[in-house]
């Protein structure tokens, strides 16, 4: 959660995700434009290679390199979000700062808007002696309570 703000705008649509490519100069190709319609149209983190099967079983031909490419760029650009997993890379829609909650039973990722009190902002930057611009929370937990025992 952003606690100044940022000096561009959030990326809150599919269409706010195109004129970002835009305005960073970044041409709006077929393939790329088939990763963000997919990335909006869908809640999950997805890896490359799922990202790669869902676009050709729409029928929407990609290459492997393709996909991995446009991702990269497009999480450069900071149009997407790029998780980094130790079974490897999950792509998200949501670039700004937010928090996610990590479901260890189905390995899903819940983004969530988390915003702490001002007074433990302070608490921290008087702990730490480090004036705080911005956090992520990482949650973990399971979505079948007798796991966690």
């Amino acid at each position: 959660m952003k606690i100044t703000e940022a000096n561009r705008t959030p990326i809150n649509s599919l269409e706010d995700a195109l004129n970002r490519c835009q305005e960073l100069g970044m041409r709006v190709s077929r393939q790329r434009r088939y990763i963000l319609e997919l990335l909006w149209s869908n809640e999950n983190h997805l890896s490359a290679r799922e990202i790669y099967d869902l676009l050709n079983q729409e029928g929407k031909e990609i290459g492997h390199t393709s996909v991995y490419q446009n991702l990269e760029a497009l999480s450069a650009g900071g149009v997407i979000e790029c998780v980094e997993r130790s079974d490897g890379r999950l792509y998200g829609n949501i670039s700004d700062s937010h928090s996610h909650v990590n479901c260890l039973d189905t390995n899903q990722i819940i983004d969530l808007q988390i915003e702490l009190p001002e007074s433990m902002i302070k608490q921290i930057e008087a702990e730490t002696g480090v004036s705080i611009t911005d956090y992520r929370i990482d949650f973990f937990g399971y979505k079948n309570p007798t796991k966690a025992k």
